[in-house]
């Protein structure tokens, strides 16, 4: 019986050491091709209320709760929103427009808390606009010992592509 408590106790502190050795900040990235000029595209991403034809984590809870303040869109607009279940709790503030791309101040208070930066860079090119979606945060102790378990970059990417994939077809359609 000691043998296994030692046993539990050494994988634990492995765990740990190793969850130490992580890096202390995240990126998260992907990217795609939308058939529109950066014009076209800009007005989704400025205007919190039209990210709901094609957030990804708006189509997890279309019920949850959501408000919008400051500017209609642009630099100033905010976005809150508290799901029941699956979409956690944060806000959303645009914080820097140009013709080149979008930033955004990202807070999440649910699951657990955490300040990112996300961005949409895009980039001008024959067969349309290159669209890129970042996410930059920090990675907390617990996201270290977390991330050993899971692929965050696969986890989180998968909703990026999905976000990305109707965004494309959002703008697309006219």
């Amino acid at each position: 019986m000691l043998y296994i408590l030692f046993a539990i106790v050494a994988i634990i502190a492995l765990v740990l050491i190793i969850a130490s050795t992580r890096p202390n900040t995240v990126h998260y990235e992907r990217s795609t091709v939308i058939n529109a000029s950066p014009e076209q595209i800009l007005p989704h991403l400025i205007d919190f209320r039209k990210w709901a034809a094609w957030s990804p984590w708006d189509k997890l809870e279309p019920d949850m709760q959501r408000s919008y303040a400051g500017a209609s869109s642009g630099v100033g607009a905010k976005y809150a929103w508290v799901g029941r279940k699956k979409a956690g709790a944060g806000s959303m503030e645009v914080t820097e427009v140009d013709g080149s791309g979008v930033k955004v101040d990202l807070r999440f208070i649910k699951p657990w808390k955490s300040d990112c930066l996300a961005g949409f860079q895009l980039a001008s090119q024959p067969d349309g606009t290159r669209v890129r979606w970042s996410m930059d945060g920090p990675n907390t102790f617990m996201g270290k010992v977390f991330g050993l378990f899971m692929n965050m970059d696969k986890l989180i990417g998968k909703d990026f592509e999905k976000g990305l994939a109707a965004l494309k077809a959002e703008v697309e359609k006219g």
